[in-house]
């Protein structure tokens, strides 16, 4: 993922890194209000609940915009 983002997880520690909505908003440059809309709508990653904190995991991130992915310029997938 992009270097500016620090995604909780200890060095060494073998654990995926995880990410705040804030972190997970700058990673795609839209407002977080955007992934907290796309949350309630069903339409964005998984999420990962520690506590009453949610993250996303890198992995469930990289997967759900795989799946954003057009089949060809100009088509939309069909996920979406």
């Amino acid at each position: 993922m992009d270097t500016n983002i620090t995604p909780t997880a200890l060095p060494g520690s073998g654990l995926e890194p995880l990410l705040t909505a804030d972190d997970l908003a700058t990673y795609l440059g839209i407002p977080v209000s955007t992934v907290r809309d796309w949350r309630s709508a069903g339409k964005g990653p998984c999420g990962v609940w520690v506590g009453k904190h949610l993250r996303y995991t890198v992995s469930d991130v990289r997967t759900w915009l795989s799946e954003q992915r057009e089949s060809q310029p100009g088509q939309l997938s069909e996920s979406r």
